[in-house]
């Protein structure tokens, strides 16, 4: 959806009270707030994805705890160091 913003000068307006008053069109458009909004937007992961994040950590999760059993792992404060 665009939306022009148009401001012609009048006879006996200086061209910083044009900016001023094109500055406030702009504002009461909204067009910048919505662009701002939509500048860090991303899309939310489709289920597939999330599925898949899902196991990763699951399987990520049960190799730690295989090697802090074995011992090649100590785990201190959540933190996992290996053993030399």
């Amino acid at each position: 959806m665009n939306i022009n913003v148009k401001v012609e000068k009048d006879s006996k307006e200086n061209s910083i009270g044009l900016i001023r008053r094109f500055t406030k069109r702009v504002r009461g458009s909204g067009i910048l707030t919505r662009v701002r909004g939509l500048r860090y937007y991303q899309r939310q992961p489709s289920s597939y994805v999330k599925k898949k994040q899902a196991l990763k950590s699951i399987v990520r999760r049960e190799k730690k705890k295989e090697l802090i059993k074995l011992g090649k792992i100590t785990e201190q404060n959540k933190k996992f160091i290996k053993k030399k």
